[in-house]
């Protein structure tokens, strides 16, 4: 069961990685958008690249940084999610990019094309 402490800090960590993308200029069109198959953090848009962001937050590296969470089960299953999006909006893009949002406390490490 996830704590109402650590959906706070995953929230937070949403809340600062949405910053960094809209800093950057990307649209912010979906987030924790939800289907069957799982759900997608963060999806943001730029010209025709369609970033689909992992955010993983952590209060400290106690249990590793941030990143390594993301397994490459959890990857396969985040292209899956993102197919559907795609399918679901309609969206048509030169390019899907899938990054990591790894944040610790205030600071936001985003890994662009991660995998």
């Amino acid at each position: 069961m996830v704590t109402l402490d650590r959906r706070r800090v995953g929230r937070r960590g949403e809340d600062l990685a949405a910053g960094w993308y809209t800093r950057r200029g990307y649209e912010v069109v979906a987030r924790n958008w939800r289907c069957r198959e799982g759900e997608l953090d963060l999806v943001c848009r730029r010209g025709t690249t369609v970033a689909v962001c992992e955010v993983k937050a952590r209060a400290s590296d106690a249990f590793g940084p941030p990143q390594a969470a993301v397994t490459a089960a959890k990857r396969r299953r985040i292209r899956r999610v993102a197919a559907r999006w795609l399918r679901a909006t309609g969206t048509r893009c030169c390019e899907v990019r899938f990054d990591v949002a790894a944040v610790r406390g205030e600071v936001v490490e985003v890994l662009e094309g991660a995998w």
